[in-house]
C-alpha cells in the first residue's frame, strides 16, 4: 500500500500495563482511504488496547500511529473533528431522554448532522423522547453508533458496534456502514461477529497474544484453510469403499455418526473424483455439502491457535 493513501498507520506498536503486562507487541498495519479494516481476536487478544491507541486514549509504550497524518494523542485536537469513535460502551446521562442526549453531544461537535436524520440513521427515531435509562442494551448501541456519526467523520472507530443487537438491527447497521463507506468514510472495525467480518471488511487482521498472526482480504485468509466435503454413506458401505484418499487428493477425513468428512486443498477436483466414483457404484451420498472454508473456521484455528480435524 502507497502510505500516502494511508489514512491510519501502526508501525510496531507496543502497549504494557502496569506490572509489566505487554497487551500489544510489536503491531503494525495501514488502512487506507475509504477502507473498511477489521482487527479480530479473542477476548484478551489486544483488540480494544490496539485501538485505543489509535484513538488517542492512550500513548504506545513503543512504535508509532498517525490518524490523518497525525498522533492521535499529542495532535488529539487537530484529529477530533474529523474522526468518530464507538467505544466498547457509552456513558449517557440516564434521566435526559434520546433527543437530548444526542442534542447536548452536537454541542461538542464541529459541523454536526442534525438530531433528527442521525437518530433517524440508526432506526432510533420512535424512541426519540424516552429516557436513556429506559433503553435496551441493543438501543443504547445505536444510540452510541448516533454519537460517533454526528461529526460526520472522515473516520469511524467502531467497537463491537452490533453487540446486544438482535438479527435485523444487526443487518441495518450493517447497511448503514457499507453507505458510510460508500461515502468515503474510512473505518476501522472490531468484532466478535466473523460473519459481520466477513460481510464488511476489504482486508481484516487476526490478532493472538497482542500480535497480528494473519492479515489479508476476508478470502486470502480463508484460502488458506481447506474446504470440506461431508456426506453420508447408504448402509453397508464402508469408508473404505471410497477411493483410495491420496486419489481424492485430500488431507485427511473424519467419520462421526455416519457422516464422512473429507478435508481438501483442492475441492473441485476432489468433489470431481468422488461424484464419478458415486455415478459409476450408483451410490447416493446422502446429504451432499461442499464448501470452502468459512472466515469462521480459519478463525478459530488462527486466533485460537487449533489444530484441523484428525486426519
Amino acid at each position: 500500500m502507497n502510505i500516502e493513501e494511508s489514512v491510519i498507520e501502526a508501525a510496531e506498536v507496543c502497549r504494557r500495563y502496569g506490572g509489566g503486562f505487554e497487551a500489544v507487541r510489536g503491531v503494525s498495519f495501514e488502512v487506507a482511504r475509504g477502507e473498511l479494516f477489521a482487527l479480530l481476536g479473542t477476548n484478551g487478544a489486544g483488540k480494544t488496547s490496539m485501538i485505543e491507541l489509535l484513538e488517542g486514549l492512550a500513548r504506545p509504550s513503543g512504535g508509532a500511529v498517525r490518524v490523518l497524518g497525525h498522533d492521535p494523542r499529542a495532535e488529539r485536537a487537530r484529529i477530533r473533528p474529523r474522526v468518530g469513535m464507538m467505544l466498547q460502551e457509552g456513558g449517557f446521562p440516564s434521566d435526559l431522554t434520546v433527543t437530548e442526549t444526542a442534542r447536548m453531544w452536537a454541542g461538542c461537535v464541529s459541523g454536526a448532522r442534525p438530531v433528527d436524520q442521525v437518530l433517524g440513521m440508526v432506526g432510533l427515531s420512535a424512541r426519540a423522547r424516552v429516557r436513556t435509562k429506559q433503553l435496551s442494551g441493543g438501543e443504547r448501541r445505536r444510540l452510541d453508533l448516533a454519537l460517533a456519526l454526528l461529526g460526520q467523520p472522515e473516520v469511524l472507530f467502531l467497537d463491537e458496534p452490533t453487540a446486544g443487537l438482535d438479527t435485523e438491527a444487526r443487518r441495518d447497521t450493517w447497511e448503514l456502514v457499507r453507505e458510510l463507506k460508500a461515502g468515503g468514510t474510512t473505518v476501522l472495525l472490531t468484532t466478535h461477529h466473523l460473519e459481520e467480518a466477513e460481510t464488511l471488511a476489504d482486508r481484516l487482521a487476526i490478532m493472538r497474544e497482542g500480535r497480528i498472526v494473519a492479515s489479508g482480504t476476508p478470502a486470502q485468509v480463508t484460502a488458506a484453510r481447506p474446504a470440506h466435503i461431508s456426506f453420508g454413506l447408504p448402509d453397508g458401505l464402508l469408508l473404505g469403499d471410497l477411493p483410495p484418499l491420496p486419489g481424492l487428493d485430500v488431507l485427511g477425513h473424519e467419520v462421526r455418526d455416519g457422516r464422512v468428512t473429507l478435508r481438501t486443498e483442492r475441492l473441485q477436483k476432489s468433489l470431481t473424483v468422488l461424484l464419478r466414483w458415486a455415478e459409476e457404484r450408483n451410490v447416493r451420498l446422502d446429504r451432499l455439502d461442499a464448501r470452502s472454508a468459512s472466515l469462521e473456521e480459519a478463525f478459530l484455528v488462527i486466533a485460537g491457535n487449533r489444530t484441523e480435524g484428525a486426519a
